[in-house]
């Protein structure tokens, strides 16, 4: 059985970037999560504790990805979602997609951005 939690739009300022005034400056960051869980006990009981706690996992997310700063999304991206599977047992599955809105790029676009689809094996070998 498979249970899904969904973050949209997380907003995070952070200095990820190549050029130089992106990690003097920063810029915000969107973040999509798509987590799959399987049947945890909190559907059962109703206790905050027998489930993936969304309050934790958005405030988790956003600490780590300001905690350093990566030229590419691409790298980001892997390693808040390496970080994710190791602080929250209870995630299987994850698709988290970085979008860099204000990406130093001369046109006119909505985002730019990396999906990536990752599972709880990819990282324990």
């Amino acid at each position: 059985m498979k249970n899904n939690l969904i973050v949209k739009n997380l907003k995070v300022f952070a200095y990820h970037g190549v050029n130089k005034e992106e990690k003097v400056n920063g810029q915000n960051f969107l973040i999509d999560m798509l987590i799959t869980t399987g049947k945890l006990d909190g559907y059962e009981n109703d206790k905050l504790e027998n489930v993936l706690n969304y309050s934790k996992l958005i405030k988790e997310t956003s600490a780590f990805f300001k905690k350093q700063s990566y030229n590419l999304i691409e790298k980001a991206a892997e390693a808040t979602t390496k970080h994710l599977f190791q602080n929250f047992p209870q995630i299987n599955e994850m698709e988290f997609t970085l979008k860099k809105p204000e990406a130093p790029v001369c046109a006119d676009f909505e985002y730019v951005a990396i999906k990536i689809s990752r599972k709880r094996s990819d990282y324990t070998g």
